[in-house]
């Protein structure tokens, strides 16, 4: 079970598996433990354990991380969004499961899993935070995006269907710059079989295991950066000052460069989530592995968001799922898909200090 007391040490863990992206954590944490103190906590069940024929509808936040900081999403629409597809499906949800293991979309399902009275699935369709609609392990597996439904906080909500997941992510990306910016969708209906197969699992555990571990960490005095390292066998890519921050909201995306200093300068790209990290015009890793901001001293997670001049940090770079780095995975998410022209650069454990 979920509960309340649970939230702080899952969205902490969110925000590390969120690269940088997500949303703001804190806000995710406010809305969940708002809806479970009212309904009560939620069943947490493993992928393994779903029947064949169980009915998985993911739920999520999609737009710009940095206009949700400044527009919070409606509680009540969060719900009512899963509902919208189900009653336009002609099916009953037996399931609710996070599209991505980050920032509050590892909590909004949460939300609607306590107001619908339903079990939340252990996994996601990322094992860490991506940009765009279409990029998910679902769709590796050929699972559709659509039907699905979009809503805004005033109650508008919209059903799409589309010819596939690309198309699925411009529709609802026009759709949401529309409704401001940041909307909640429900999409990647998916069966039992289907969710086994495609989710990557135990990473709400994963999330709730790491941000315990920070706060056992500090309490000791010990070195929390390298607390987070050690559970997601990453490595310290670098430790310094940040010097620069060139942010701006772009086709519902907040897009930008920051400079961090140190013994090296480090550049790091971001689209909503770090996708690169460059050291003196070497690229150091890039997507689909996970590039992870964190303050210094606290081991605290810095999402591009929150990033700001003169904070101390340090960045880790960290293994993601290996479907990722399928040939078909990196079509999907790889770093020439974002525009930069380079072919993946892995982490690579062997470098661990």
């Amino acid at each position: 079970m979920i509960g309340e007391g649970d939230l702080e040490a899952l969205a902490r863990g969110a925000a590390v598996l969120g690269t940088g992206g997500g949303g703001d954590p804190y806000v995710g944490r406010l809305l969940a433990a708002r809806a479970l103190r009212e309904h009560g906590p939620v069943p947490l069940v493993a992928p393994a354990d779903l029947p064949d024929d169980a009915t998985v509808f993911p739920v999520a936040m999609m737009g710009a991380p940095t206009v949700m900081v400044e527009k919070t999403p409606s509680t009540e629409r969060i719900g009512a969004t899963v509902a919208a597809l189900a009653e336009y499906l002609g099916v009953t949800p037996t399931h609710i499961a996070c599209i991505e293991a980050g920032g509050v979309n590892s909590t909004f399902p949460l939300v609607a899993a306590a107001q619908l009275g339903l079990p939340v699935v252990d996994g996601d369709g990322m094992g860490r935070a991506f940009p765009e609609l279409q990029m998910v392990l679902p769709t590796l597996s050929g699972i559709a995006g659509t039907p699905m439904s979009i809503a805004d906080e005033k109650g508008n909500v919209g059903i799409l269907t589309a010819v596939d997941n690309h198309a699925a992510e411009a529709l609802a990306r026009s759709l949401t710059i529309t409704m401001g910016c940041s909307a909640i969708i429900s999409d990647y209906v998916m069966s039992g079989a289907q969710a086994r197969d495609s989710l990557v699992p135990g990473t709400l555990s994963l999330c709730a295991r790491i941000g315990h571990r920070l706060d056992r960490v500090r309490a000791e005095h010990g070195d929390a950066v390298a607390a987070v390292a050690d559970e997601l066998g990453g490595r310290v890519l670098h430790t310094g000052k940040v010097t620069d921050v060139a942010r701006r909201t772009v086709t519902g995306f907040a897009r930008g460069t920051a400079l961090i200093s140190g013994e090296s300068e480090l550049t790091l790209e971001f689209q909503n989530e770090h996708l690169m990290a460059v050291r003196d015009g070497v690229v150091q890793v890039t997507t689909p592995d996970l590039i992870i901001v964190l303050d210094t001293d606290t081991g605290e997670p810095v999402t591009t968001e929150a990033l700001r001049f003169g904070h101390r940090v340090t960045v880790l770079a960290a293994p993601t799922d290996e479907r990722w780095h399928s040939p078909a995975g990196i079509a999907l998410v790889g770093p020439r898909y974002f525009g930069y022209d380079t072919d993946p650069v892995r982490f690579d454990a062997r470098e661990r200090p």
